[in-house]
């Protein structure tokens, strides 16, 4: 039995927890998959998992993973470096993105990048948080706003411009504040992978401060915070990549426009071991197409703005 193929059926093992979960991954038969590590197991002639509800790796486990995961690696790495020569891209790119902006913009773009590469297999998963390349396995990951330092290469694909906004009617019935100190008399609605405390943090001059804010609702989901901020519920912090058709519709309005909280990028992030990879340099390079610069909704906003 191929060696490699034994590794790979380990390590998707291993990085989903349970046999039914890497046979579900890996496209194939729970049987097949612990038929595999029974069968390494026993050329091996150590045990390397404690079967359960979830796969625990043993002490020998531990040691022939961290190998498996470096020679694995190495062999994609060889195969990316002759695949930059060819004329398609063949393989797996596994991607973690954010959950509102895939939704909205990323989802029929990863389709039309698997069409142009059909030999490219896709495993993208879906989720707000920040996931560990290194440990979870990814190739790259979509990020969204300010990126802490770190050793990860970081490729731009476009701004991500925030806007503070209200619906019309909620307005009209509480006032507009005009200055970020008028925060303290409004209903807010809060994002809690970015405001966990309850404080908004806001460019005052040429200083960031604090400012305590009356919570309405609390969401992890962008799109329950836009839904609320529509519905009349209070004041909200809103990327214009997924305000942008409530913006064009009146259904939000815009208010302490210079007070608007830094954005930062959206980034393909990926490690340093990947930076010569044709499939991540494709992919960054397609998204960056599609998307368009300035980005498309940002194009749409401005076109607005001169009607």
């Amino acid at each position: 039995m191929n060696k490699l193929s034994e590794m790979h059926f380990f390590v998707a093992v291993v990085d989903t927890g349970s046999i039914s979960e890497a046979a579900r991954r890996l496209g194939t038969a729970k049987s097949m998959v612990s038929q595999r590590i029974q069968q390494l197991e026993k050329r091996l002639g150590s045990i390397l998992l404690e079967r359960g509800r979830q796969a625990r790796l043993t002490e020998p486990g531990q040691v022939f993973y961290r190998h498996c995961v470096r020679i694995l690696a190495d062999v994609e790495d060889a195969e990316d470096a002759v695949q930059a020569f060819a004329s398609t891209l063949r393989g797996s790119l596994r991607l973690a993105a954010p959950m509102a902006f895939s939704i909205r913009y990323l989802t029929p773009i990863l389709s039309s990048f698997a069409v142009r590469y059909p030999e490219l297999r896709l495993d993208v998963e879906f989720d707000d948080r920040y996931v560990n390349l290194q440990e979870e396995h990814f190739d790259a990951a979509i990020r969204i706003g300010e990126l802490p330092d770190s050793s990860l290469i970081a490729k731009t694909i476009a701004c991500n411009r925030h806007v503070i906004c209200a619906s019309p009617a909620y307005l009209a019935a509480r006032g507009t504040p005009q200055t970020p100190e008028e925060l303290a008399g409004h209903d807010a609605l809060l994002y809690v992978n970015r405001e966990p405390h309850g404080m908004w943090t806001l460019p005052v001059g040429d200083q960031l401060e604090s400012f305590r804010v009356r919570c309405r609702m609390r969401t992890n989901n962008g799109y329950q915070l836009m839904e609320a901020a529509k519905a009349g519920m209070g004041l909200a912090i809103l990327p214009t990549f997924l305000a942008v058709d409530a913006l064009l519709a009146g259904e939000l309005q815009v208010v302490l426009e210079p007070h608007a909280p830094r954005g930062g990028h959206i980034c393909a992030v990926y490690r340093q071991s990947h930076r010569a990879s044709p499939r991540l340099e494709a992919l960054v390079g397609f998204l960056s197409e599609q998307i368009g610069s300035p980005p498309v909704w940002e194009q749409q906003l401005a076109a607005h703005a001169l009607a």
